[in-house]
């Protein structure tokens, strides 16, 4: 395997990746991040078991293909430290990584890329496309009401409801509700609705990665994992296997009382 690019086009699709990529880990496999060369095309694969993410990078020219797992902040750290717009040469020989760049080298264990796990795929019942700002407005209004590490661990999460054409979104810590619609319809493709918990981290780690607010982003919603996939990376989560309250009981019926106030006012 051996490639060249430029600093800044693989530092930016590893910052993505790297933050799924958890620092204390149960297998060491786990702390790497899986790089794939296929002609032109370079992914990047991190996982944490529950959390999938694969950054895409559009390579200037084809280079050897293979593929191999590096430690994923190793890396990180050493694109950072390499100068604004200079090239990286990247190259694997006998179970070492070797990346070089102006008069600086570097070199890294690997750990063989069959051995890395992969979130199993599963045939998707549901699917939608949005805007990113439309997703990120969505939890944006919502997370802040997730639980964190409570006993009842569907609480740990947010509910997304598919109702036909509508999406709405729900989080709950047992003392507060946030809900949120998205306010035109959506085309969904599927029977039915359906109810999904997408879990804590999953959450905030889609969050994350909403940065182009008018580019498009396609979600496919399985029975126990949930898909989002843009031009740059795909995002897997498992879903949380618990049955969420009927949070409708708790919204108030009938309200006779409404008041009517200035936000910033009330804020203050």
């Amino acid at each position: 395997m051996k490639f060249s690019i430029s600093r800044d086009a693989l530092l930016r699709s590893l910052n993505l990746v790297a933050g799924v990529v958890e620092r204390r880990q149960t297998l060491p496999i786990l702390a790497n991040v899986l790089m794939v060369l296929d002609g032109d095309h370079l992914s990047l694969t991190g996982t944490d078991l529950e959390v999938e993410l694969v950054g895409r990078v559009a390579m200037p020219g084809a280079g050897e293909s293979g593929e191999v797992t590096v430690p994923a902040r190793k890396l990180v750290d050493i694109c950072k430290s390499l100068p604004e717009g200079s090239d990286i040469d990247f190259a694997v020989k006998d179970s070492k990584a070797t990346v070089k760049s102006g008069r600086s080298r570097f070199t890294l264990s690997t750990l063989p890329a069959r051995e890395f796990p992969n979130v199993e795929d599963s045939m998707g019942t549901h699917q939608l496309t949005l805007k990113q700002g439309q997703l990120k407005r969505l939890i944006d209004r919502t997370a802040f009401a997730m639980a964190q590490q409570d006993v009842r661990y569907y609480l740990n999460g947010m509910l997304w409801e598919l109702d036909g054409k509508n999406l709405r979104v729900v989080a709950t810590d047992g003392h507060r509700l946030a809900m949120c619609n998205l306010p035109e319809k959506v085309e969904v493709k599927g029977d039915g609705g359906t109810q999904v918990i997408l879990p804590r981290k999953g959450v905030l780690e889609l969050a994350r990665l909403l940065m182009d607010e008018d580019a498009d982003i396609s979600i496919v919603i399985g029975s126990n994992h949930i898909r989002a996939m843009t031009e740059d990376f795909t995002f897997t989560s498992k879903l949380v296997d618990g049955k969420f309250p009927d949070y409708q009981r708790v919204l108030p019926r009938d309200p006779d009382k409404v008041v009517l106030g200035s936000r910033l006012e009330l804020r203050q």
